[in-house]
């Protein structure tokens, strides 16, 4: 582990781009340049990007016009509308622009949906493999596959707005609902394929919030990482957001936004202190659990709050305020390898993106922290050096 120290100053800084590198490319959406937000990416320090690499799309026809299907209009991730997209060439063209700049690419899948309803054709776990194993060909003979930093499989598995084609047992269990018998073999079956064809590529499925508790008691030695998601807001059975009202109003609407405009910023501010612990408690039982585990942690999507965007009465600066506490406590911890500055570090969020000198302070904090010592034993650690 002294070696990697030594090349490599701590952990790696990285954004979450999601389905958005490639959707949102109309003027003022944030990616219709994509070179140009990779070198701000660059600028604000950030070492690696995580993207939807779309395999389903890609392994069903790369070259082909994709009509999508807009997973919501209020937040903005992705596209409010329906869209066109063509993986090739702008696939190719992005890692390339990220290789430029030695950023390392994180590939993940939301499993967006789109008029033909391709998605729903993954009817095992043999065959979302072989969805990936399209992908990382593809990228292997183009000799692209060095730009890969770990492969997700699915993205906040098993929930049903990204993984609608999996059916767990109990039905019921979906957000969080990773450690059922059901979803552990469907993991393990679709990681063992691909592990058999790309053994250095480190492989993983995300998981959202939840109870932490099951990486102390199921077999994970199969991931070569956890990529765990954690926000004040969603901690303690979502205490902060039952107090702003999101009982009341439907997460994806324009109707939350407006409550978050009234209440988000008041409901933190009368019990600031408490919400920061929560935090900090939340961030210190995650470690546990990775280390339990034995896997090195990446988190990509964190530390405050889960839904937020540039609206009125929306303000920024009490977010960053979370945000560094969220990275300062993990970066205490010693168990992140991968870690963000938030879900917002993204163009097309300006008020949080036009700070540069912000997202240059935290990502100096998290180079600067401790690798975990899980890290020797996982194949990540090499995709991390080759750099």
């Amino acid at each position: 582990m002294q070696n990697l120290q030594t090349e490599k100053s701590g952990p790696l800084a990285i954004a979450m781009w999601d389905f958005s590198w490639i959707e949102r490319r109309w003027p003022g959406a944030g990616f219709e340049e994509p070179g140009k937000a990779l070198s701000e990416l660059e600028e604000r320090g950030y070492d690696a990007v995580r993207i939807d690499a779309f395999p389903h799309l890609f392994a069903a026809g790369a070259e082909k016009e994709w009509v999508l299907l807009p997973v919501w209009s209020a937040h903005d991730w992705g596209s409010p509308y329906k869209n066109r997209i063509r993986l090739l060439p702008a696939f190719s063209e992005f890692l390339l622009e990220c290789r430029k700049r030695k950023i390392k690419v994180a590939l993940s899948s939301w499993y967006r949906e789109d008029e033909e309803q391709v998605r729903m054709r993954i009817t095992s776990p043999e065959k979302m493999a072989e969805n990936w194993c399209a992908v990382l060909r593809w990228l292997d003979r183009e000799g692209l596959l060095d730009t890969v930093l770990y492969v997700d499989l699915c993205n906040e598995w098993p929930g049903d707005f990204w993984a609608p084609y999996f059916k767990n047992e109990p039905l019921w269990m979906t957000w969080s609902a990773w450690h059922t018998e059901r979803s552990m073999e469907y993991m393990r079956c679709a990681i063992e394929i691909l592990r058999r064809e790309f053994p250095a590529v480190p492989f993983c499925f995300s998981f959202d919030g939840g109870d932490v508790s099951h990486y102390h008691d199921r077999d994970l030695s199969f991931f070569d990482l956890a990529e765990h998601h954690i926000w004040m807001a969603r901690l303690n059975d979502g205490e902060y957001e039952e107090e702003v009202g999101k009982a009341q109003n439907p997460r994806f609407s324009e109707s939350y936004y407006h409550l978050m405009s009234d209440r988000a910023f008041d409901v933190y501010q009368k019990r600031r202190d408490y919400w920061k612990s929560l935090l900090v408690r939340g961030i210190r039982q995650l470690a546990e659990a990775g280390r339990a585990a034995g896997l090195p942690l990446a988190t990509t999507e964190c530390w405050g709050i889960v839904d937020y965007k540039d609206y009125p009465l929306l303000y920024w600066e009490w977010l960053k305020e979370l945000n560094v506490l969220g990275v300062e406590t993990a970066a205490a911890c010693g168990q992140w390898a991968v870690m963000a500055t938030s879900n917002f570090a993204s163009p097309q969020f300006a008020g949080m993106w036009r700070d540069a000198a912000w997202h240059r302070r935290l990502t100096d904090k998290i180079h600067k922290a401790a690798l975990p010592e899980s890290l020797e034993k996982s194949p990540l650690v090499h995709t991390m050096r080759r750099r």
